[in-house]
């Protein structure tokens, strides 16, 4: 989008003042978010509070900066443009509230620090279950008309836990300065309550916030945005509440839609989708009630919406079909996906789980197998990381962070580059996963990560563990190659198309979408945005820019077929 719209002009240029902004998939919301931002900014002129535009990725916050750099070398210099702050939500409280101030409210002797899961220290910080004592990690939070209670969830369902027990858990830790993902949201919003001059100073250094993708905000963020709005911040929301799907954090896109009803709230709208071919916004109008209306036109290429049904034994040949599919189509596979409701079908399919071996070998397979067979380094590289400090004798706190998130532990750069050439070469580290398991690959992964320890302890100081060979034994390895199956669109040298879970995909543009559903799942989509799973079908629809495919259960085919060709899908 070069030129912004009308609709999207009338949010740029608006008076300063809150606001809500229902926004459609597809409709330039980040663009439209970064040029409100730019020149909300230049209408405070040199007002000395900061203008802050929150969201829920680091992949939205870094699209953002990039954009906001971009606009703002456009125009004229001025020291007020820099007077922004582009970030994750949580990121915003921790830099302002948790780190500094809430180590008083916690009764900590240090400043507040955050515990991923697997530091030693947590082993003592544990809550009961009626199965079995889980991680304080596991816990959440949520705020309901009757205050704060805390909860975990259990196989998909939410279970809560006594607040009395839960309070002490929470506080004991707190006394530490440790503090979860989950409950670092809890800490601010009681320090918050009870250091009011540290929201009074908040809301003064930034009297206006912004927050894109607001059908996100859970329970907890509502309250801790309740307690900004109270104290005089003016804040505006921007987001689709179809897109709302994680409510079971409270997320599902009400708070967004109530919010424009209150008094001295503007509300606007977006409602022309600049991602979608006319056919796929046709059937998404028709899954959300809503009318919105496409920018672009029907290409001359294969494009549309198509169900298209399969077995279970047979997800392999459908994804291998979509992929040539999305070539017929003249789309590119990178820019495509095929997306699941659930993480572990994702992984299977993906082939991130089932490798062999055990313990800290089958780490080092999986790894093996997300390089050479998935092209994901990314991944497999975490994987090393995980692998080769569970091997050390008494690693430093939160190592494996250090190492695999490089913006926030600059200072470890050399040993990430160490970890990163293992991991990537499978001539000199990580064997090459089309190697006979237990006689090839084994021989050389025992080698290669013994050498690689010895350095790690000569450069840097880490100690290895103990019982070395029995943490590396063959015990599982196969005496074949560690891929199982061979990917058929591999073998043409052609790489595999990405696969996720819808969660993970939202908020992108995708060439090409198969979205691959059971009965429950092909249900809700057809019911429409009501429910959170209707809402997630709604989000794999609006993914795709020109083909989406809706893999359906061959034996529900019958049953599915009249209303998926009501809805708008053409049988493939």
């Amino acid at each position: 989008m070069i030129n912004p719209s009308d609709e999207q002009l009338r949010i740029i240029d608006a008076p300063i003042a809150p606001m809500s902004v229902i926004a459609c998939a597809g409709s330039g919301k980040t663009s439209t978010a970064v040029r409100r931002l730019l020149q909300m900014r230049r209408q405070l002129g040199d007002h000395r509070g900061r203008v802050a535009l929150l969201s829920f990725s680091n992949v939205a916050v870094d699209t953002f900066r990039r954009e906001y750099q971009s606009l703002a070398q456009e125009m004229s210099s001025g020291a007020f443009l820099s007077r922004v702050d582009i970030n994750t939500l949580d990121a915003f409280i921790t830099a302002n509230v948790l780190r500094p101030h809430a180590y008083r409210t916690m009764g900590a002797p240090q400043s507040a620090f955050l515990v991923m899961g697997g530091e030693a220290f947590l082993g003592g910080f544990t809550f009961r279950t009626n199965t079995f004592p889980r991680e304080i990690t596991q816990m959440q939070v949520g705020i309901d008309c009757n205050g704060i209670y805390f909860y975990y969830s259990d196989n998909g369902g939410i279970q809560r836990l006594d607040s009395a027990q839960a309070i002490r858990l929470v506080q004991r830790l707190g006394q530490v300065g440790a503090y979860t993902h989950n409950l670092g949201r809890y800490w601010c919003y009681r320090t918050l309550a009870e250091q009011h001059g540290v929201l009074r100073a908040l809301v003064r250094r930034y009297p206006h916030i912004l927050i894109d993708e607001a059908q996100d905000i859970g329970t907890v963020h509502q309250a801790i945005i309740e307690q900004l709005v109270a104290a005089g911040c003016q804040v505006s929301l921007i987001g689709d509440p179809n897109q709302g799907i994680y409510e079971f954090a409270g997320a599902n896109g009400a708070f967004l839609t109530q919010y424009g009803q209150r008094e001295g709230v503007n509300s606007l709208l977006l409602t022309k989708n600049f991602r979608s071919v006319p056919a796929i916004l046709d059937l998404a109008n028709k899954l959300s009630t809503r009318a919105d209306t496409a920018d672009r036109k029907a290409p001359d290429t294969i494009h549309g919406a198509f169900f298209v049904p399969y077995r279970n034994t047979e997800r392999e040949n459908l994804i291998a079909a979509f992929q040539a599919a999305v070539l017929m189509a003249n789309l590119k596979l990178e820019r495509s996906a095929v997306l699941c409701r659930a993480r572990d079908m994702a992984d299977k399919l993906a082939g991130k789980e089932g490798a062999p071996g055990q313990g800290t070998v089958k780490s080092f397979a999986q790894a093996a197998i997300l390089r050479d067979q998935h092209q994901d380094y990314s991944g497999a590289f975490k994987l090393v990381a995980a692998s080769i400090v569970s091997l050390l004798a008494n690693p430093p706190q939160k190592l494996v962070v250090r190492i695999t998130q490089s913006a926030l532990c600059p200072d470890d750069q050399v040993l990430r580059r160490l970890i990163w050439a293992f991991t990537r070469n499978p001539d000199s580290g990580l064997p090459a996963a089309t190697l006979t398991g237990d006689t090839q690959w084994h021989p050389l992964l025992l080698e290669r990560t013994k050498a690689l320890l010895a350095q790690v302890a000569r450069d840097y100081g880490l100690a290895t563990a103990d019982n070395l060979g029995q943490k590396l034994a063959k015990r599982g390895l196969p005496n074949a190659s560690l891929i199982a199956v061979a990917d058929l669109a591999a073998k043409a040298g052609i790489p595999r198309i990405r696969v996720d879970t819808v969660h993970q995909a939202k908020g992108e543009s995708l060439d090409a979408v198969l979205y691959l559903a059971n009965r429950e799942h092909v249900n809700a989509l057809l019911a429409g945005t009501d429910t959170e799973l209707g809402r997630i079908g709604y989000v794999a629809v609006t993914r795709a820019r020109n083909l989406l495919w809706l893999g359906v259960p061959a034996n529900a085919l019958a049953d599915l077929r009249p209303a998926l060709l009501e809805k708008g899908f053409q049988e493939a």
